[in-house]
């Protein structure tokens, strides 16, 4: 039996960060994360892109043409959707979930979901680095370790 795993080594993968701006006092920590975690695992900073855009819906559009263009390796999305009072949660989180799956699925490049889904500001405050360790730190893992895999395992 061969069981393939990918390694967690960044160096030489190219990867494109979007992050969305609303929250940003959120969604900014999330980057933090995301690119200490990139630098632990040894990518280098020229090949690292930070797009920012609004908010999380427009996440999808732009790593559909980011996924088209071939000049990443990996996306990494980030950001904060948190309930409200209206079902607009409800629409934006599924949409934005579908819309990335559809792209990794369609282009064939590894996408990351480092958006976070809450119930209050508090619990993205404490996904953000506090409590619960922050998810954009785990995301940039969980990228790394999915480029490396498809290497491994020559599905390129």
């Amino acid at each position: 039996m061969k069981v393939y795993e990918g390694k967690l080594q960044a160096k030489g993968y190219r990867i494109g960060i979007i992050l969305s701006r609303f929250n940003q006092f959120i969604s900014g920590r999330l980057l933090e994360g995301a690119l200490e975690a990139l630098k632990k695992l040894g990518a280098e900073e020229t090949d690292i892109e930070v797009y920012k855009v609004p908010g999380s819906f427009e996440i999808p559009f732009l790593a559909k043409k980011l996924a088209k263009k071939k000049e990443v390796d990996g996306i990494l999305c980030l950001g904060i959707l948190i309930r409200g009072d209206t079902p607009h949660f409800d629409f934006l989180s599924a949409e934005v979930t579908k819309g990335l799956a559809q792209v990794a699925l369609e282009d064939g490049v590894p996408i990351s979901y480092g958006i976070l889904t809450v119930e209050t500001i508090e619990q993205g405050i404490e996904r953000a680095g506090t409590k619960a360790g922050n998810k954009g730190y785990d995301a940039a893992f969980a990228l790394v370790e999915m480029l490396n895999l498809i290497k491994e395992a020559q599905l390129d």
